[in-house]
C-alpha cells in the first residue's frame, strides 16, 4: 500500500518547510558573496529605503508587503546590525528609518542578488504546474477576506450542531 502525500491536514508545517528551503538557499547565496548572516528579508528594506530614504515603518511595511509589526521587528534587526538608525518621527509615534553608510556599500551586491534570486524564482515556478506567487496571492487574498480562524470555527460549530 502507497502513503498518499499529506494534505491540508499539513499545509502549516509544509509551508514553513518551504519556506525553509527558499530563506535558507538565499542566506546561503548571500554568504557565498561575503555577507555572511546577512538575511533575506533585510534586502526588500534596504531596497525599499534606497529609493525613499528616509521612510516611516508603516510605509516600508507597505512597500514591502508586510505587517507594521513584521517590518518593526525586521528593521529593529537591522538597527542592531548597522545597517539603519532611527529616529523619531513628527508625532513621537511615528519612527523614522534611515539607511546607513554600510547598508548603502552593500547596495550593488544586494541589486545582483535580487536580480538572480527573482530570476531563479521564476525559473523554479516554471518547474511547476501552477506559479507559486499567484498560490501565494490567491491565499493570501482569500485569508484577508475570510482569516482561517473564522474558517476553524465554522468547521467546529457544523461539528457540534
Amino acid at each position: 500500500m502507497s502513503e498518499r502525500p499529506p494534505g491540508p491536514e499539513l499545509l502549516g508545517t509544509r509551508l514553513r518547510h518551504l519556506l525553509e528551503l527558499l530563506d535558507g538557499a538565499v542566506a546561503a547565496s548571500y554568504a557565498d558573496v561575503g555577507l555572511p548572516g546577512f538575511r533575506p528579508r533585510f534586502t526588500p528594506v534596504i531596497r525599499a529605503l534606497a529609493r525613499t530614504s528616509p521612510a516611516a515603518i508603516r510605509d516600508l511595511a507597505r512597500a514591502t508587503g508586510v505587517t507594521h509589526s513584521a517590518a518593526s521587528q525586521t528593521v529593529a534587526q537591522m538597527a542592531k546590525e548597522g545597517l539603519v538608525t532611527l529616529a523619531p518621527g513628527d508625532d513621537g509615534r511615528q519612527r523614522i528609518v534611515h539607511l546607513t553608510g554600510r547598508a548603502e556599500s552593500l547596495l550593488l551586491v544586494l541589486d545582483a542578488e535580487w536580480a538572480a534570486t527573482t530570476e531563479a524564482a521564476g525559473r523554479l515556478e516554471a518547474e511547476l504546474s501552477y506559479p507559486l506567487s499567484r498560490v501565494v496571492d490567491e491565499a493570501l487574498a482569500a485569508l484577508g477576506r475570510r482569516p482561517m480562524r473564522e474558517r476553524i470555527a465554522d468547521v467546529l460549530s457544523e461539528s457540534t450542531t
